[in-house]
C-alpha cells in the first residue's frame, strides 16, 4: 500500500504543476484548455535539451543538466502560451477552440520529435539521459529508507517539494501583492481595471505565458523523473493534463487547495491497481469469506469505472460549490470572455 501513496504523490505532482499554471492563466480571465499540449511541449523540450547536452560533453554535470532541461521546458511551454495569447488576446480567437487546437498541436509536435529522438538514439526506449534523470531523482540522503512516513513523503526528487513551494508562492502572489491583486482585477472586470490604469493586455500576456511555463514543468517532471528520461506516446501526459484542468475547478481556483487535491487525484488515478489488495485486507480484517465483497472483484470494465473517480470527484465539488453559491469559490467573472477596450 505504500507504493500507492508514493504513486499518488508522483502523479499528483505532475497534475499540480499543470493546475498551478492554469490557475494563474485563468485568474487573468483566459481559459486555456491547451494545458495537455503545453505539458507535452515542456516534456519533449526538456528531454531533447538534456539529450543534446549529455551527448555533447564527456562528463555531464548534474546541476547543468537540471538547468538546461528546466530552461528549455519552460521556454517551450511559454512559447505555447504565447501562441495562445496572440490568437485569443490580440486576434480574439475563440478561447475554447484555440486551447483544444493547442492540445492537438502540442501532442503532435512532441510525439514527432520524440519519435525522432528514439530513432536517433537507436530505437524506442534507447534514449539515454542518465545523468539528468539521476539528478532529478536524487532524494534526501537516508530519508527514504526509514519508516513508512519517510518512504512516502521523503523519498522523492526536488521537483515534488518545488511544486508545493510554488503553490504557496502563487497563493501569496495572488493575495498579498499589488501585481497579484491587479491580475485578479483583470480577470474579474478588465474594463474597471483598465480604467484604473492597469495594462490589461500586458497582464493577460504575462499571466498566460508564465502560467504555461509552469504547466510545462509537469510534463518535464513526468518525462525526466517518473519514466527516467525516455519518451512514450501512450498518451499519459495528455490524460494528466486534463486532470490538471479538472483540478483547477476542484480546487476552486485556489493554489493551496490544489496541493491536497492533486495528491487525491493521484491516489484515485492509481487506486484501481490496488483494489484487489484492499479487498484481501478487508476480508482478513472483517473475517469474511473469500467470495465476499464481490463488488471489489475488478474486471476490465470496472477498472475503467475506477479511473473515472477523479472526474466524478470534480463533478461533486461543482455541485457542492453551486449549491453554496460562495463568491470566493466561483471562477473569475470574465473567464473565457474577450475584452474589447472600445466598448468600455
Amino acid at each position: 500500500m505504500i507504493n500507492l501513496f508514493v504513486s499518488a504523490i508522483v502523479f499528483g505532482t505532475v497534475i499540480l504543476y499543470g493546475a498551478l499554471g492554469e490557475i494563474i492563466t485563468e485568474k487573468a480571465g483566459n481559459l486555456n484548455l491547451g494545458v495537455p499540449g503545453i505539458m507535452y511541449l515542456g516534456g519533449i523540450a526538456g528531454l531533447a535539451s538534456a539529450f543534446a547536452y549529455e551527448n555533447a560533453v564527456a562528463e555531464p554535470i548534474g546541476i547543468v543538466c537540471i538547468l538546461v532541461s528546466l530552461l528549455a521546458a519552460f521556454a517551450a511551454s511559454a512559447l505555447g502560451g504565447l501562441i495562445y495569447s496572440f490568437l485569443t488576446i490580440t486576434l480574439r480567437a475563440n478561447q475554447n477552440v484555440t486551447g483544444l487546437t493547442l492540445t492537438i498541436f502540442g501532442g503532435g509536435v512532441a510525439n514527432f520529435f520524440g519519435g525522432a529522438l528514439n530513432t536517433l538514439a537507436g530505437g524506442v526506449g534507447q534514449i539515454s539521459i542518465a545523468s539528468t534523470s539521476a539528478a532529478y531523482r536524487t532524494s534526501i540522503p537516508g530519508m527514504g529508507t526509514g519508516n513508512w512516513f519517510c518512504q512516502i513523503f521523503l523519498n522523492h526528487g526536488f521537483m515534488v517539494y518545488l511544486a508545493i513551494v510554488l503553490a504557496v508562492c502563487v497563493h501569496l502572489f495572488l493575495n498579498k501583492t499589488r501585481a497579484g491583486l491587479n491580475l485578479r482585477a483583470v480577470g474579474e472586470n478588465p474594463a474597471t481595471a483598465d480604467a484604473a490604469g492597469i495594462d490589461v493586455t500586458r497582464y493577460k500576456y504575462l499571466a498566460t505565458c508564465i502560467g504555461a511555463g509552469i504547466s510545462g514543468m509537469g510534463g518535464l517532471y513526468y518525462t525526466v523523473d517518473y519514466i527516467k528520461g525516455t519518451w512514450g506516446s501512450e498518451g499519459t501526459i495528455e490524460a494528466l493534463g486534463w486532470l490538471a484542468v479538472a483540478l483547477v475547478i476542484f480546487a476552486s481556483w485556489k493554489s493551496l487547495s490544489a496541493i491536497w487535491g492533486a495528491y487525491l487525484f493521484g491516489f484515485l488515478t492509481w487506486l484501481y491497481l490496488y483494489v484487489p489488495q484492499i479487498r484481501s485486507l478487508l476480508i482478513g480484517a472483517l473475517g469474511l469469506e473469500e467470495d465476499a465483497l464481490q463488488v471489489l472483484n475488478l474486471t476490465r470494465s470496472s477498472q475503467e469505472l475506477f479511473k473515472m473517480l477523479p472526474y466524478i470527484a470534480t463533478i461533486l465539488v461543482l455541485v457542492i460549490v453551486s449549491l453554496r453559491k460562495k463568491r470566493e469559490n466561483e471562477p473569475p467573472a470574465h473567464l473565457g470572455l474577450h475584452y474589447f477596450r472600445e466598448e468600455r
